[in-house]
């Protein structure tokens, strides 16, 4: 039985050459001890192999699992780790097997890690420490779920340059002193001083807080309550909550009754050029859920009422907002493109979405798009109907999870149920596909993948409405 001891510090780089060792020298998992720190040795336990070759070649992928799973706090994860590329030797197109329960387990902890990661870069809060120093000086107390502290470091290093501080931790200390960052051990709470600047921040969370957007439930799932004690504006929360709907109540009845300037404008012109039909009039004053407030129109669909082929995707973006019409912003032009490619024709296909009004967060001048709730969903599965009633299509195309959900009652899966037929519930056949915004969002290297999928649906979906 082989042993490796791995250091608290430079964890990751040490399993890595320890792997590459024992690896070359073909020892099998099973014979394999792994340990962080000092702890003791196994009594029948050899030292482990040196690294006597060159570097393994393993996937890319399998690099960034373990370059997360080895700060989780599972004993078992060294162990995981070296099991996974003991049988990438052989299938080297096993770390794309979702489905393989050693690579479930391994992305789940990868995801365990960089969600600790996320909430130590969001929730720690420094206090001034010293005086009359030629820096400012630091300090921070935080307790991590993983050992997250020194992937972490980075971050505070980039991001506070100009300052020196420390981040204490129960497993390790982070310090960094005139552009030096080194570790020592973990530590118990300090006695921090008070911040003057705390008063201005819990001003500002006071003023931020959006009563009529209160969710305890989602609030607490990305700011656990395990981090509130270290935290000043969570002393704030009780009493915010107690009058949210008080305020909420308020901010209501001091709202504007006008629509938006803009808004008047574009109906005016639309309504000059399109003569509103029956359908449309009634959509344009749909009041069923809160997305009408802040839209500027709702978007209908558009295409043969006789259409074979009614295409669905999740909302109006930004562009389809201002124009009226849907699939015309980027996500809209690709589609262009991909179908083209898939002889598609897009005039022969009805072409609508889920929800008909634009969901956003406003950004300065920009308004960054967001997905509808199962609420708003829900409430405009009306209008859905209502088309699919008057097109009456031999098959529809759900592109994306939002119009899966819409028209089968279950958006989960996507992935795995992609190219696949389903039926609504009165038996129209649905073809699951991806929506056209998913491939804007990957990466250059993996999109063409992702669009060949899009495009062969597209191609089976015209096939089958021929």
């Amino acid at each position: 039985m082989r042993q490796v001891v791995l250091p608290e510090v430079g964890t990751f780089k040490a399993w890595r050459d320890a792997a590459r060792g024992l690896l070359g020298a073909d020892v099998p998992p099973e014979e394999v001890l792994w340990q962080r720190g000092s702890a003791g040795a196994d009594l029948f336990a050899q030292e482990a192999a040196p690294v006597t070759t060159g570097a393994a070649t393993v996937p890319r992928g399998f690099v960034q699992l373990a370059k997360l799973v080895v700060w989780h706090r599972d004993p078992e994860r060294f162990a995981r780790l070296y099991a996974l590329l003991w049988a990438l030797r052989t299938d080297r197109r096993l770390i794309e097997d979702r489905g393989d329960p050693r690579i479930a387990r391994l992305n789940r902890m990868a995801k365990e890690v960089g969600r600790d990661r996320h909430k130590m870069h969001a929730f720690v809060r420094f206090r001034e420490i010293g005086e009359d120093v030629p820096r400012r000086r630091f300090a921070a107390w935080f307790e991590p779920t993983h050992y997250i502290l020194e992937p972490s470091a980075p971050f505070f290093e980039a991001r506070f340059a100009d300052m020196d501080w420390s981040i204490f931790t129960p497993d390790l200390s982070a310090h960094y002193e005139d552009g030096t960052l080194r570790f020592d051990a973990g530590a118990d709470k300090p006695a921090l001083p008070p911040d003057a600047t705390e008063d201005l921040w819990r001003t500002y969370f006071r003023n931020i807080f959006n009563p009529a957007r209160v969710k305890v439930a989602a609030m607490t799932s990305e700011m656990p309550r395990k981090y509130w004690r270290n935290m000043p504006e969570t002393a704030e929360i009780p009493a915010l909550l107690a009058t949210a709907q008080a305020r909420a109540v308020a901010m209501a009845e001091a709202a504007p009754t006008l629509p938006p300037k803009r808004a008047g404008a574009i109906l005016a012109r639309r309504d000059t050029q399109t003569p509103p039909q029956s359908f449309e009039t009634a959509l344009s004053a749909c009041r069923r859920c809160p997305l009408w407030e802040n839209a500027t129109q709702a978007v209908p669909g558009e295409g043969p009422d006789d259409a074979p082929l009614m295409i669905v995707g999740e909302q109006p973006g930004d562009m389809e907002d201002l124009a009226g019409r849907p699939f015309v912003g980027p996500a809209g032009q690709l589609f262009d493109k991909v179908a083209a490619r898939a002889g598609l024709a897009r005039e022969r296909a009805y072409i609508t979405n889920a929800v008909k009004h634009f969901k956003f967060t406003p950004r300065g001048k920009r308004r960054l798009h967001q997905a509808p709730s199962a609420g708003e969903i829900a409430h405009c599965r009306w209008w859905l109907d209502l088309e699919r009633e008057r097109v009456r299509p031999r098959l529809i195309l759900a592109m994306g999870a939002t119009a899966l959900d819409s028209l089968t009652g279950d958006r989960r899966g996507l992935l795995k149920r992609r190219g696949g037929i389903e039926e609504t519930a009165d038996g129209t056949p649905v073809l699951i596909t991806l929506h056209p915004s998913y491939l804007l969002r990957l990466p250059s290297e993996t999109r063409p993948q992702a669009e060949a999928l899009i495009e062969a649906d597209l191609r089976r979906a015209a096939e089958l409405t021929a």
